[in-house]
């Protein structure tokens, strides 16, 4: 019995997650209440503060779950291509892009955060723990990118901290104008191909090398 209701506080509280990100997306998140959102539910307010003390704590749990989805998705590739960790970057690269296209959460999830949401008054609190996510992201991605280095897979000398800034700028600015204007390209279709051109970026260009070039003389 203890199991089951543990289980329907699990659903409950992805059950309000799902209704806080529709609104969030449709309303944008200063617009949107914990009363409409406990409305929309079907829940009361109560139950919203049983699971979350207020709207930038519920805020904040969307926010982490976006990363660490991609968490179990590093994982999960890891395992597929073992010693490949280009390969591992490259796949999951591609799936946050068409994911943004194909899976709803994930999509209401990034236009949230790109487009919905200011931080300002109750959200203002929000916005240091995001800053510590993103330079743990950076972190991340630069190890990733040194793996590629120790298997040959990547130039020796890439400027790993440069390119981590520049991947998470390229892959969120995709997202971003995506989400601003779907009819202006087709990302599923051409999530491949940007990624390509990004990692081919890493391997040739002699500027993530630290190597001056005309351009930049």
């Amino acid at each position: 019995m203890a199991r089951k209701t543990k289980q329907q506080a699990l659903e409950t509280r992805q059950h309000i997650l799902d209704v806080a990100m529709r609104l969030f997306s449709q309303q944008g998140v200063p617009s949107t209440s914990l009363a409409q959102i406990a409305q929309a539910a079907g829940v009361t307010r109560g139950a919203i503060y049983w699971h979350f003390k207020d709207k930038s704590d519920l805020f904040s749990e969307i926010w982490e779950l976006s990363e660490s989805s991609i968490s179990d998705l590093e994982t999960e590739y890891r395992a597929k291509f073992p010693d490949d960790p280009l390969s591992v970057l490259r796949e999951i690269l591609v799936y946050i892009l068409e994911a943004t296209v194909v899976e709803e959460r994930r999509r209401l999830m990034m236009e949230i955060i790109f487009h919905k949401c200011e931080f300002v008054g109750e959200m203002a609190v929000v916005q240091q723990a995001q800053r510590s996510l993103s330079l743990e992201s950076y972190d991340r991605i630069e190890y990733t990118l040194n793996q590629c280095i120790q298997a040959k897979m990547l130039p020796a000398n890439l400027l790993t901290r440069r390119a981590a800034i520049l991947m998470r700028a390229y892959i969120s600015g995709l997202m971003e104008n995506w989400l601003f204007s779907p009819q202006s390209f087709d990302l599923k279709k051409e999530a491949r191909d940007y990624v390509v051109i990004f990692l081919e970026m890493c391997q040739l260009s002699p500027t993530l090398r630290g190597e001056t070039t005309s351009l930049s003389a």
